[in-house]
């Protein structure tokens, strides 16, 4: 009985860490577009990339990317994270978790 208890918790845990990517891989990219939207349109990329990490750990940040377009006056990030096996920082799936937001450039003047 107790290897099926230490798999299901070890089932559990993973599944937290898929979550908890997730969130991380969303509000990576929450932060992105809110700088980019402030930003001068030739500074997005930079400002995008380093408000999408900036919040993240050492364990996901190796692993992860952020990206912003904007056109028409809208501004978007794309953040894609890792997911971790067990513990984060050591080995990772072969999947990627995807975030998105946008948001309306803020008006110059």
């Amino acid at each position: 009985m107790t290897p099926t208890i230490i798999v299901t918790l070890i089932a559990l845990w993973q599944v937290v860490l898929v979550g908890y990517t997730y969130i991380l891989a969303g509000n990576a990219a929450d932060e992105a577009v809110r700088q980019a939207t402030a930003a001068e349109p030739g500074a997005r990329p930079g400002v995008c990339e380093a408000a999408g990490l900036k919040h993240l750990s050492d364990a996901w940040r190796s692993g992860a990317s952020v990206t912003c377009g904007s056109g028409s006056g809208y501004v978007t990030a794309d953040a894609r994270l890792q997911v971790p096996v067990l513990f984060p920082g050591t080995l990772t799936f072969g999947f990627t978790v995807h975030g998105h937001a946008g948001a309306v450039e803020e008006a110059k003047g």
